[in-house]
């Protein structure tokens, strides 16, 4: 199993949504954050000043699929989050060693 952490943005949410939806992700848990990458924020105007934000708004999707799976996620999440322009996102993958559903005890796969 393998854990993905998405950065996307936040207006991407619904379409990325369905994307994962038609590839077979049932669950997901999703994360106001903020943050900065190579971009480094930019400067707005507001009532005739101009600030800069540093730490731009990013919404942080977390899933665990299995390893079968992780490419066509991994696909669906590329097309639906990009729009082409700096500041599109991340997906990081990780090694999920063992998921277990509270409720029934279920482990592995059968518990995602």
């Amino acid at each position: 199993m393998k854990k993905l952490e998405c950065i996307i943005r936040p207006f991407k949410l619904d379409e990325v949504k369905e994307a994962l939806n038609s590839v077979g992700v049932h669950g997901m848990t999703v994360s106001e954050v903020r943050g900065f990458g190579r971009s480094r924020g930019h400067t707005e105007l507001y009532r005739g000043s101009e600030y800069t934000i540093e730490f731009v708004p990013k919404l942080k999707i977390e899933i665990v699929v299995a390893e079968e799976n992780v490419d066509n996620v991994i696909e669906a999440v590329q097309q639906s989050a990009s729009t082409g322009k700096i500041g599109d996102g991340k997906i990081f993958v990780l090694p999920a060693d063992e998921t277990i559903r509270i409720r029934t005890g279920e482990k592995g796969p059968e518990a995602i």
